[in-house]
């Protein structure tokens, strides 16, 4: 695989902190990257996303879309400073599993 093919992407969580950088080919899925977040999340952190579809990658404002590649994915970076991307990570558990209270509305 040639070099220009590679990314160096960082995903950035929620308390400021990153994962990474790691290399991913420009044939990388989304739904791949979304696996090594899941699994090489660290420990210690109050929001734990316990299954991919948990996670939403944001990169240039966009939500990225699981089959998307890493090489679609980079074109409106053009040039990046220092070579390396920086996706931001959100974490959004289920609905099913977090709906523990009830909804009270107020109208004043």
């Amino acid at each position: 695989m040639r070099e220009e093919d590679l990314v160096d992407i960082k995903f950035r969580l929620y308390d400021g902190s990153d994962i990474g950088p790691f290399r991913y080919s420009a044939t990388s899925t989304v739904d791949m990257l979304k696996q090594r977040i899941v699994s090489d999340w660290p420990k210690g952190k109050t929001i734990v996303p316990k299954a991919v579809n948990e996670v939403k990658l944001i990169s240039s404002g966009k939500i990225l879309e699981n089959d998307k590649t890493v090489g679609q994915c980079k074109v409106p970076f053009g040039e990046v400073a220092g070579g390396i991307i920086i996706m931001h990570v959100v974490v959004q558990p289920s609905l099913a599993k977090t709906k523990t209270g009830i909804l009270v509305f107020i109208f004043l």
